[in-house]
């Protein structure tokens, strides 16, 4: 009978290590479903902060799309104010010029009659000034030559 003893004995504890291995192996099983759902939930979690980081670029890539045809816009109509400017000053240039050589043509027409006029003078008087006699050939020059507007345009001063 002392087999049979040990051998119920030994069987028993072979249930009770068999029922222990599955209630092991159980909670393995249910760590393994918990880690899963951890796993599954954390790849969730990324998946969802890559997107809005995703979605934060787009939005950032439209400003700075918006930002960037404003400057460019700024810098054509300063460009455009630039060249006008620069189109003005031309002309101005022009003008002077023209007015400059106006002014060297007047003095040389001065000098002219200063020297011709010179012979009339008296003794006394010893200045050397233009004094315009009344019936002056210079009201000629006056109609036809210095009361002609200045003519100048940006067209014609970039033809260089």
């Amino acid at each position: 009978m002392a087999s049979s003893s040990g051998t119920s004995s030994g069987s028993s504890t072979l249930m009770q290590n068999s029922g222990s291995d599955e209630d092991l192996q159980a909670l393995m099983d249910e760590r393994k479903r918990k880690r899963m759902i951890s796993n599954r939930e954390s790849a969730r979690r990324s998946r969802m902060r890559k997107q809005k980081h995703l979605d934060d670029l787009m939005v950032q890539i439209t400003q700075l799309r918006k930002e960037n045809h404003q400057i460019i816009t700024r810098i054509n109509i300063t460009t455009q104010h630039y060249l006008n400017v620069e189109a003005d000053n031309s002309v101005l240039r022009a003008q002077a010029n023209e007015l400059s050589h106006r002014l060297q043509s007047l003095n040389e027409i001065i000098s002219f009659l200063n020297g011709s006029n010179s012979g009339n003078f008296d003794a006394e008087d010893t200045s050397v000034a233009f004094t315009e006699p009344a019936d002056s050939f210079l009201n000629l020059f006056n109609l036809a030559y210095l009361n002609q507007p200045i003519m100048a345009s940006a067209d014609s001063m970039f033809q260089y």
